[in-house]
């Protein structure tokens, strides 16, 4: 049998993390196994569907690399299906009408909950001839005996009595599908073999299977994966931070690292951490996939996100990097000093935005230097060391991080100061802050003449607050 998974979003909101992570699940299933991968947009709910939350489910697959096979398909553009097999099934008794008013319905649940049974609809229309032309919704004539047994690829056997199921409702008053109806056409129609999915579903799978019996069609096999909580133990939600895929993408987090995260977020093999896409394919397993909640954490996806900024190769890096330097108002940034940067902050920094924002100085000059470093750095003492150093880096012909470096060395002991008398005042100076990679290699990416008219201006600094300091 060739395997066929699918992942069955509603476009009620973005593509939040667990929903990524079961689309993972499923891609990687069908991936190992030789089989095809599907997506369909389960936007019945006209009310709550956009057009931008497709947009954004669609974005998010790409952004991840999770290719799908078939699709996107619309249950909005099947209904004439759905009508098809609802008629199909009122025409073999399978199905019924039901006039019951929800006032009824609202009295027959409060006297079940008042006895401390658990509310279910009683059955009241199963055998009454209820007119087409009523308002009624139409009820699935779920089995009165008998159990349902499946046995979940991640939780296991779950059986269900079919007693404690009741008649649901598989077409609204309005004509329109609901979601038990559309899903079970929908896996039959496109031949799914395999539903991976969260565990809110696993109430759902018994109603399903009856559906897909009453049909004649094959049974998938299910994998109900767990949910992921926050660090707090309670469902992940945009209180713990970014939920959307597309969010982390617009933080500076690489697609890469995500998919490694959330491929570890509920499975694991050894205790291996780190995962290419070719060794997940290879070495995914859903008998693997642990049965409690994950929690999710970010200090976890931040070093997996820095473990891909220093190894991934540089070609890789570069377009997104240069995203991000552009956002901050630097039009046409210069190929080399991007790769130079690069290269310089890969190791210092967790995230693509972090490595921007933080590398602004090498693109943008700064308006003002941070107070804390000016007035620890910026001091009468450093004017000599500075000035000495402005004097002698004007007549440079080589500007290397090496000739840098020795021209540090020779002005320090020259003056007979320690190296960082001198090179924190230079690094304050020329990057406007207290933090930068080593100066030299950070002096010779700036380029001479913007690094020496930095230098002038903080020697301009320091006599000016020198001055106003003898006035008061």
């Amino acid at each position: 049998m060739s395997v066929k998974t699918r992942f069955a979003p509603s476009p009620t909101g973005y593509l939040h993390v667990g929903g990524a992570r079961t689309a993972l699940y499923s891609w990687l299933y069908a991936r190992k196994h030789g089989g095809r991968f599907v997506l369909r947009i389960e936007d019945t709910d006209r009310e709550r569907s956009t057009q931008a939350s497709v947009d954004a489910i669609l974005e998010g697959m790409k952004w991840l690399g999770l290719d799908y096979d078939e699709g996107p398909f619309y249950q909005t553009q099947r209904f004439d299906r759905y009508r098809e097999i609802i008629e199909q099934l009122l025409a073999s008794g399978l199905a019924y009408r039901c006039s019951c008013t929800k006032e009824r319905l609202d009295a027959l649940r409060e006297e079940q909950m008042r006895h401390k049974e658990k509310p279910r609809y009683d059955g009241h229309c199963r055998d009454r001839l209820v007119s087409a032309n009523e308002p009624h919704v139409i009820r699935f004539r779920n089995p009165v005996d008998g159990v349902v047994v499946f046995e979940d690829l991640v939780k296991g056997r779950i059986e269900v009595a079919n007693k404690e199921l009741d008649d649901l409702i598989i077409a609204r008053s309005d004509g329109t599908p609901t979601y038990n109806l559309t899903v079970v056409v929908d896996d039959m129609d496109m031949g799914i073999t395999h539903v991976i999915r969260g565990d809110d579903h696993v109430n759902n799978t018994p109603r399903q299977i009856n559906i897909l019996t009453a049909l004649g069609a094959p049974i998938p096999k299910y994998a109900h994966v767990p949910m992921i909580l926050g660090d707090d133990g309670k469902r992940l939600s945009k209180r713990h931070g970014a939920v959307s895929v597309l969010q982390y993408a617009e933080d500076g987090y690489l697609p890469e690292a995500l998919l490694n995260y959330l491929v570890r977020l509920g499975w694991s093999h050894g205790d291996q951490e780190v995962f290419d896409r070719q060794e997940m394919v290879e070495l995914f397993d859903l008998r693997a996939v642990n049965r409690a909640p994950s929690v999710f954490n970010t200090e976890k996806l931040n070093w997996l996100n820095q473990h891909y900024l220093k190894t991934l190769p540089q070609e890789r890096l570069l377009p997104e990097f240069r995203k991000f330097v552009v956002a901050l108002g630097v039009e046409n940034p210069d190929e080399e000093k991007l790769a130079q940067v690069l290269e310089l902050m890969r190791d210092r920094v967790t995230t693509l935005k972090a490595m921007a924002e933080e590398s602004r100085y090498f693109f943008v000059d700064f308006d003002d230097f941070d107070a804390a470093a000016a007035k620890k750095h910026l001091r009468p003492v450093a004017q000599e060391p500075l000035a000495r150093f402005l004097e002698k880096a004007k007549k440079m012909n080589e500007w290397t991080p090496q000739s840098l470096h020795g021209l540090i060395e020779e002005t320090a002991s020259e003056l007979g100061v320690g190296m960082g008398k001198l090179g924190m005042p230079l690094r304050v100076a020329v990057t406007g802050g207290g933090s930068s990679p080593s100066i030299d290699a950070t002096l010779a990416i700036i380029g001479k003449e913007k690094a020496l008219c930095r230098v002038e201006r903080a020697l301009a600094w320091i006599r000016q607050r020198a001055e106003q300091a003898q006035q008061h």
